[in-house]
């Protein structure tokens, strides 16, 4: 399990060290907990490669960094523009997670030999097939395409009137799989190379949540009989692609909250990952491993309202999906302070209260740990990559590059 106090992987005065010519607001990647974290995930993935979730990182620089590890192969994208971006920059293998209808993008795409190469597009539809042929160079005709199909991975109760997962592809079982990668390598033009199924219910739901029992063991209870399902069907939808495209390149499974236990499924030949390197805090609930929180962000003191309280720039930076307390960031660095619950993290302001706000004086830096990994890089144009208590290069995020995809 992952439950971290302060000063659990270094004290706030390395960071203020490391940061001491930096003026707050900023953000910080520990190298030392993300190289820690990386091996982590190596250690279990069981000599599966480890597929990069972008999202999850949004800073090439740290792609980069992590890819160049034993135990890591390619990228998984989030959009048909970063995908031919990351492409450009030099990476050879990148796999687009989601459906796009960016006709630019793929009239680009099936128009350079490098970049369909190296670029897989996610398909669950016919008609998606239909929008990238409409995008086609004038006259038609242009590259070939690489597809990946989607399995949906959500389980059903009740007759399937209860669901539990994302709502993803419409591609549930093995004979709609087949129909679809049957349309595809008839199709010119087209070339099926993988199959993707992300178990997002498993992955990115933690199941030892402090102070609630009784729900961590529902929650587990459901994810061993979610995961035993989802074997079962995976193995047969994978068995009946490959009926109709034998030479399948991939097939992805898994998510930082599940790697060990996709990995053991001998249908899923790589592993996706990316919110365990930086380890936000929607990853401190789990009971199979434990990270250490690498992605931080700095807030400076701006007022000290009365005893007991500090007011901080900034800070409410909530993360995507259903609002609640789980979504905002947390103050971390001094322990023991608390959000102001009238007010909470705000846009432009953050009251925070406790008795370690006595011990902080204007223009002190206040650390805090976000909830999603990736999005933290959509609020800041660079990261000071931290290596002891030295930053020893700043490097930009996607943003820092100009570019927000999404």
């Amino acid at each position: 399990m992952s439950q971290y106090t302060a000063d659990a992987y270094g004290d706030k005065a390395r960071f203020d060290r490391a940061t001491a010519p930096f003026d707050a607001p900023l953000a910080v990647v520990d190298l030392e907990a993300f190289d820690a974290n990386a091996d982590d995930l190596v250690r279990r993935s069981k000599g599966k490669p480890i597929r990069v979730a972008s999202k999850s990182v949004r800073c090439r620089a740290l792609l980069e960094r992590v890819l160049a590890r034993d135990g890591f192969a390619g990228i998984m994208s989030f959009t048909l523009a970063e995908s031919l971006w990351l492409a450009r920059s030099g990476f050879t293998d990148v796999l687009l997670a989601y459906p796009s209808v960016d006709r630019a993008g793929f009239a680009e795409l099936t128009a350079d030999p490098k970049l369909a190469a190296a670029v897989t597009v996610m398909v669950d539809d016919p008609a998606q097939l239909d929008l990238i042929d409409a995008a086609r160079p004038a006259g038609g005709g242009g590259e070939e395409v690489r597809v990946c199909l989607e399995l949906d991975t959500s389980y059903r109760l009740a007759g399937g009137k209860v669901r539990v997962g994302a709502r993803r592809s419409p591609l549930r079982e093995p004979a709609q799989l087949a129909a679809l990668a049957r349309v595809v390598v008839r199709r010119p033009g087209f070339r099926l190379v993988g199959l993707m199924a992300y178990e997002g219910h498993v992955a990115g739901v933690g199941d030892e949540v402090a102070g609630k029992l009784v729900f961590s063991r529902a929650i587990r209870l459901m994810q061993a009989a979610a995961r035993k399902e989802l074997a079962r069907r995976r193995w047969e939808a994978v068995r009946a692609v490959r009926a109709v495209a034998p030479r399948l390149e991939f097939v992805n499974g898994g998510g930082t909250g599940s790697v060990q236990h996709t990995a053991a499924e001998a249908a899923v030949t790589e592993i996706a990952a990316g919110s365990g390197l930086y380890v936000p805090r929607l990853f401190d609930n789990f009971r199979s491993f434990s990270g250490r929180p690498a992605a931080l962000f700095a807030q400076p003191v701006v007022r000290r309202p009365g005893p007991g309280v500090v007011t901080v720039l900034g800070g409410g930076y909530p993360a995507s999906g259903v609002a609640g307390p789980d979504r905002l960031p947390v103050p971390y660095l001094p322990a023991g302070l608390r959000y102001d619950p009238q007010e909470g993290p705000g846009e432009v302001q953050t009251p925070l209260l406790g008795p370690a706000a006595d011990g902080l004086a204007i223009g002190d830096k206040v650390w805090f740990r976000h909830a999603k990994a990736g999005e933290l890089c959509e609020r800041f144009t660079e990261l000071r990559l931290i290596d002891g208590d030295r930053v020893v290069a700043t490097v930009p995020t996607y943003r820092g590059e100009g570019h927000a995809f999404l």
